[in-house]
């Protein structure tokens, strides 16, 4: 039917704009994504939904459509930590890479998965080349106690057509939000959202909770799902929906900062983490602490699995 019927609904200002519900929010993204709208349509929606402001009702309908049409790895044999990965760093060295390291060690499989969406920042997947992970196909295998790097492409190139829209037209649209929140996993999987202004942090609750997520939420570094290595900041674990605060966020900085690199550049970040891995240089405490909750998630994940599985045995 086109999108334009949506555009009329969604393009009417901050005050006069009129949310959709959630199927027609699958709907409309789905075209987007599949194609069927013109260069011209998409700029629209991209600045209609800007101005606008999206609904949790309108972002499940998104995830609704997007989660339908990616390419998924088959399932694991544990709950796989999925880490987005699109702001890389500004100032401060990206430790996306040490957290996916780290939780590889407890034995889980990691996925980061991510493309540059600024330009002039260093990204987790070039400092996991320096440690020897590259990119692999969307419908590889992940494998316990391996860190894996899949590209937004792979996923579907639809989405990574929307984010590149950015490029284009200057500001950030809703599939910058939607790479939060999607898990593009086929099977269970505990997706590390992060938020960098306050506000997302009610908008990503609302929509964990509306879609019955499995997930960890917190401020991240410059936008990265990684706990700022120099303080320690809220984190809140959904099960199935269900929130719960599983770290106070500390107020201020450490009272004993980390010794971090003084350059951001790939390969002075990787020399960071082989040698935090190595024992050579303590690991922050915030991340530290991240870790420890993720791991308690997924056993959370893998004791509800199992106890739904006996449950529909004995059924």
């Amino acid at each position: 039917m086109g999108i334009s019927a949506y555009l009329k609904e969604i393009a009417r200002g901050a005050q006069g704009a009129r949310a959709l519900d959630r199927p027609q929010a699958a709907d409309l993204l789905g075209q987007v994504l599949d194609g069927a709208c013109t260069d011209l349509e998409i700029g629209a929606f991209c600045v209609a939904m800007r101005v606008k402001g999206e609904t949790p009702q309108e972002m499940a309908g998104f995830l609704d459509a997007l989660h339908a049409r990616l390419a998924m790895p088959p399932r694991a044999d544990r709950p796989v930590v999925v880490l987005p990965s699109y702001n890389g760093a500004r100032k401060l060295p990206v430790l996306t890479p040490l957290l996916a390291l780290m939780l590889a060690r407890k034995g889980l499989p990691v996925l980061v998965h991510g493309t540059p969406t600024e330009n002039g920042r260093v990204t987790a997947q070039s400092v996991l080349a320096r440690l020897g992970v590259q990119p692999q196909p969307a419908t590889q295998a992940l494998a316990s106690g391996h860190v894996h790097f899949v590209a937004t492409e792979s996923l579907h190139p639809g989405l990574q057509a929307l984010l590149d829209v950015r490029r284009a037209i200057g500001v950030r649209n809703s599939a910058h939000s939607l790479v939060k929140l999607m898990n593009p996993v086929d099977g269970p999987a505990l997706v590390v959202g992060s938020y960098t202004h306050a506000e997302y942090l009610a908008s990503m609750t609302a929509t964990f909770e509306l879609t019955g997520a499995r997930a960890m939420l917190l401020r991240g570094t410059e936008g990265e799902p990684v706990a700022d290595a120099r303080r320690t900041p809220r984190m809140d674990v959904f099960l199935n929906g269900a929130a719960r605060l599983v770290q106070e966020g500390r107020p201020g900085p450490l009272a004993r900062l980390p010794t971090l690199p003084t350059q951001i550049d790939a390969a002075s970040t990787a020399q960071y983490i082989v040698a935090v891995l190595a024992g050579a240089l303590p690991a922050p405490e915030p991340i530290l602490l991240q870790v420890e909750h993720i791991v308690r998630a997924c056993k959370a994940i893998e004791a509800e699995d199992d106890s739904s599985c006996l449950q529909r045995l004995s059924a």
